[in-house]
């Protein structure tokens, strides 16, 4: 007799399944009425479900530990673990920032050993070649959360600053998460952590790291080489670090020919040759905080602002506190970022929104400064996402 298996969430992530699963039934929170889904799936109201019913239960990874669906699953697992037994070699990669770009260089970087790259960064472990000699997975904390069986051969984990707390409950539950895969790993794997949890518990090989200078001296990188700078030097590396470790080979070339994903620190000039940068992308605090790093020796045109989601904003005040700039403030939470102005004596513009912050920075923008969108809030407030947010900024550009 086949197992009952019930998922929750009918998404991108979870849909694919159904390929995989005769009869699979779907619960999910948006279902009123009980209809068909793909390959002879059910989707039916998440009210509907009933544990007795089910031997086994995946669920997506954005539905949150306090969802009634999570607390009634006896035999819950993650989309990981139902795929623990694909025989490759998997490499897992993880943190707060940098994980997607990290992701896709190690693709670029591994295309011609027939990698695949997958999980959170858009293609569900699903819809993989199971015969793919190796995965590359963007892996959320969500879905770390919901593991409990499969662990990576290779653990890449970038930095970690506060992120999704309302959804794990405190910064310490989320830092759980985040190294829950060590206590999984053997002896014959590897982990590249930040030296901040070298003392986590793991039988795997432990390769620590400080910044992007103690990672190339340990894989004995030139990263004067290397093309990308500020935070994006540090994807780079970690993904030539997994490059070493498999195959002893470090490719600047190949590296050097990865293109980025637009609104990632994406440069731009107006007619009048001055540098504008979108990085719509940094929605949180480190993002930004690292940005700033990269353009610090010119005097910055900073736009902040959105919706921050209520984290502490002093970690970022204290940080542009001894830099050379000018913040002008947009969004939801722009009184809080006046208010933190007046504190740390920054100067800054209330705008009305991001074309009037623009107009602003216009008048007073300098061909050796730059004008950074880097808002450290989600922009959910004021646009559909913050591709819209992005896109918005590049246009008004155009048409100074």
């Amino acid at each position: 007799m086949s197992k009952r298996v019930s998922i929750f969430g009918y998404g991108n992530t979870t849909k694919p399944l159904a390929n995989h699963i005769q009869n699979a039934v779907f619960y999910d929170d948006n279902c009123k009425e009980p209809y068909p889904g793909i390959s002879d799936s059910f989707v039916r109201p998440s009210s509907e479900f009933n544990p007795k019913h089910s031997d086994l239960e995946i669920t997506s990874p954005g539905i949150p530990p306090s969802n009634p669906l999570i607390k009634k699953a006896e035999n819950l697992i993650s989309e990981y673990d139902y795929f623990a037994d694909v025989k490759n070699l998997k490499i897992w990669i993880s943190g707060t920032n940098g994980k997607t770009t990290t992701t896709q260089m190690m693709q670029h970087l591994l295309a011609d050993k027939g990698s695949l790259a997958g999980g959170n960064i858009g293609t569900p472990l699903a819809e993989l070649d199971q015969k793919a000699p190796i995965w590359i997975l963007e892996t959320s904390s969500f879905t770390m959360h919901y593991t409990t069986k499969a662990a990576p051969n290779i653990y890449v984990l970038l930095p970690l600053s506060p992120d999704h707390l309302s959804w794990h409950g405190s910064m310490q539950e989320y830092i759980a998460d985040k190294l829950k895969p060590l206590s999984m790993m053997r002896s014959v794997d590897t982990v590249i952590i930040p030296e901040a949890y070298k003392e986590s518990f793991t039988r795997a090989k432990v390769i620590t790291y400080k910044d992007e200078t103690d990672l190339a001296q340990r894989f004995d990188i030139d990263a004067s080489r290397v093309a990308f700078k500020g935070a994006f030097l540090a994807d780079a590396l970690l993904a030539m670090a997994v490059d070493k470790i498999l195959f002893n080979r470090i490719e600047y070339a190949t590296m050097n020919s990865f293109v980025l994903d637009p609104h990632r620190q994406e440069e731009c000039r107006d007619t009048k040759e001055r540098l504008w940068v979108n990085d719509t992308k940094a929605t949180n605090l480190d993002a930004t905080i690292a940005a700033i790093k990269r353009y610090e020796e010119s005097f910055i045109h900073l736009i902040l602002g959105g919706d921050d989601k209520g984290v502490d904003l002093h970690e970022l005040f204290e940080f542009l506190q001894e830099k050379k700039l000018h913040i002008y403030a947009i969004g939801s939470n722009k009184e809080r970022l006046k208010k933190l102005s007046l504190e740390y004596k920054i100067p800054l513009t209330l705008c009305k929104n991001l074309i009037s912050a623009i107009e602003e920075i216009n008048i007073n923008l300098k061909k050796d400064e730059v004008a950074l969108l880097s808002p450290a809030a989600s922009s959910l407030d004021e646009f559909s996402s913050y591709a819209a947010r992005g896109d918005l900024f590049k246009s008004t550009i155009k048409d100074l």
